[in-house]
């Protein structure tokens, strides 16, 4: 029996986070930080939209933090961060830097972040 098999095929339905960002590592879009809330515009979930893109679009139907979307899309929040940025530089999402968080947007962002 050839255990390496059976790693070699999960491997392969794993899409690679370097493959979501086209290799790219630097958002578009500066001060992107892990608590900043992202919203998507109602317009958005009719765009034409790359697979994790419209995920994204989907999960930001309410305010989500870029840790959240980390989370949700099993990615590093780096690439999180370049996925959030190709979307506000295209219109889809709108983001916002509040001052403070929410007692439960901490709770979900320690629970998501202990769930990685």
């Amino acid at each position: 029996m050839n255990d390496s098999t059976g790693a070699d095929e999960a491997d392969a339905q794993v899409v690679r986070p370097f493959m979501m960002t086209a290799g790219r590592t630097t958002p578009l879009v500066d001060g992107l930080r892990i608590e900043t809330l992202v919203r998507a515009t109602p317009a958005a979930l009719s765009a034409p939209l790359r697979f994790e893109l419209e995920r994204v679009v989907r999960l930001c139907q309410r305010p989500y933090s870029i840790a959240e979307i980390g989370a949700a899309l099993r990615v590093p929040v780096g690439v999180a961060r370049v996925l959030v940025s190709d979307l506000v530089a295209a219109g889809h999402v709108t983001v916002s830097q509040g001052n403070e968080l929410s007692i439960s947007a901490i709770e979900r962002i320690r629970d998501l972040v202990r769930a990685l």
